[in-house]
């Protein structure tokens, strides 16, 4: 674990408890080769002001340049100054700031926020939401009642002359918790060149990877020297204390995993699943233009409005299979035979969709999934049907799920068509890790769709290269890591 540096304007002024932790002045920060040098380092700035050019802000400035893990980021500092970030923040949070301050009498209201937590547990839940939204050691939220409801009017950093004397001991407790690390696999007995934090929800029903996955990814990357450590969705505001974001959970855009994605790239972090690959892989429309365009071989598809259901069964025929444009795990998927039930699935889906996909059907008894990782292919799979049905997953009307079984196949008894057509659709989408969903009829291949965040659970996708699959994963990441440390030394 990286021994924390508290930067402040004057370490004389420091006035808390919190051992083992360096305290250094921002002039000597900024100047002393020392911290130039060193290699890692977590960085909090309490400077007062974060201003442009201010000693505060050429704190975090610098830590970014030198690799380190400022604590607020350059861009945390931009969104603080960007009142219109204020007023998204008080509509999203709104029905939490008004439960929480309704019993409130005054016309105003301030909060502090100290690493995330406020003195009074009633406004934990605010304080924690803000921290999340804008990563700073100490914040101060005014608050202002108008026409009976409450609006946030700004959030501000505080420095640390700025805490009352009988908030100081609940300060240094809470500095202390969050020095710790989250929830942690770490052996910490080695030292380790990188931090990677492992996005992943055990309860999550359609989860990509079981527990047991996950301790195999972990182990993988100890062993290249690489930390890892699981965190959950109440760790959005600690994301810039790692080098790297590793996301095993259901991506969407409209999710928190993609608020997850966008802040770690945004704060430099090697990135799976990355931004883009999330917005590209999250909508079969766009994939359709891209495979259009790209000359991609897939199914007859047809993207379809309110005005051209007529032309569907002109242009596609029946049977034919009507998809949510965000639909995964074969949900938001059904097969129409006639007219009248085409319809109805269409109408059903162009409720919360302006567009809709339909494609030829195609019966075959599995699909190939062929993992690409850094455009070259990993592993491959066959995900045969769920017995009596034409998915790979099917769910009664009772709730009950039925899978397909999972067939691993070693690469070099895979169909060379399939790999090559895998390779070549997810190379359009990124250099990241990807599941490519192919057809095969006959000697033709066709892709059906990419998946960012493709399964891998033990026994199943691993089953033919065990823990060389894990370590194939790790080893990208590591790669990346060391890339990205020779940029920021040239």
């Amino acid at each position: 674990m990286l021994l924390p540096l508290i930067i402040i304007e004057n370490p004389r002024s420091w006035n808390l408890e919190l051992p083992g932790v360096n305290v250094v002045g921002a002039r000597e920060y900024l100047t002393n080769p020392h911290f130039h040098g060193l290699r890692q380092a977590k960085v909090f700035n309490l400077c007062r002001t974060y201003r442009h050019q201010t000693l505060g802000y050429y704190v975090s400035l610098l830590a970014g340049a030198r690799g380190h893990r400022p604590l607020p980021s350059v861009a945390t500092i931009q969104d603080l100054r960007q009142a219109p970030l204020l007023r998204i923040l008080s509509e999203e949070f709104d029905d939490l700031v008004q439960r929480a301050l309704r019993d409130l009498r005054s016309e105003a209201f301030e909060l502090s926020i100290y690493f995330g937590h406020n003195t009074a547990k009633r406004y934990d839940r605010i304080a924690k939401a803000l921290f999340n939204q804008f990563p700073a050691p100490l914040l101060r939220a005014a608050f202002v009642r108008q026409d009976e409801r409450w609006e946030l009017q700004s959030v501000r950093p505080i420095a640390s002359g700025e805490i009352p004397p009988h908030h100081r001991e609940f300060v240094a407790e809470m500095a202390q918790r969050y020095f710790e690390r989250p929830i942690t696999v770490e052996d910490t007995s080695q030292r380790y060149r990188y931090d990677l934090a492992i996005l992943f929800d055990p309860q999550e029903l359609y989860k990509p990877s079981t527990r047991l996955a996950i301790e195999r990814f972990s182990k993988a990357a100890r062993t290249l020297g690489i930390a890892p450590s699981i965190i959950d969705k109440d760790d959005y505001g600690r994301i810039a204390e790692y080098d790297a974001l590793f996301i095993r959970m259901t991506t969407a855009v409209n999710h928190f995993t993609y608020r997850f994605s966008r802040r770690a790239a945004a704060e430099g972090l090697v990135v799976i699943d990355d931004p883009e690959s999330i917005l590209k892989c999250g909508n079969k429309v766009f994939l359709a233009e891209l495979f259009a365009r790209n000359k991609i071989p897939c199914p007859k598809t047809l993207v379809v409005h309110r005005d051209s259901v007529d032309e569907v069964e002109r242009e596609i025929g029946f049977p034919c299979v009507v998809k949510q444009p965000d639909s995964a795990f074969s949900r938001g998927v059904a097969k129409a035979t006639e007219p009248q039930e085409l319809r109805r699935q269409l109408s059903a889906v162009l409720e919360t969709s302006e567009l809709a996909i339909v494609q030829e059907y195609i019966s075959s008894p599995f699909d190939w999934r062929i993992g690409v990782l850094g455009g070259k292919a990993l592993y491959s799979c066959k995900y045969h049907m769920a017995k009596g049905d034409w998915r790979i997953m099917t769910t009664s009307p009772t709730g009950r799920t039925r899978y397909g079984k999972v067939e691993s196949v070693p690469l070099a008894e895979a169909p060379e068509g399939a790999i090559q057509v895998g390779v070549r659709a997810a190379s359009l989408i990124g250099d990241g890790l990807y599941g490519v969903d192919i057809k095969q009829i006959g000697k033709r291949f066709l892709v059906m769709e990419v998946n960012d965040n493709p399964t891998i659970e033990d026994g199943l996708e691993d089953a033919e290269l065990k823990e060389g699959l894990y370590l194939a994963v790790m080893q990208h990441f590591l790669e990346a890591l060391e890339e990205r440390g020779r940029r920021q030394d040239r």
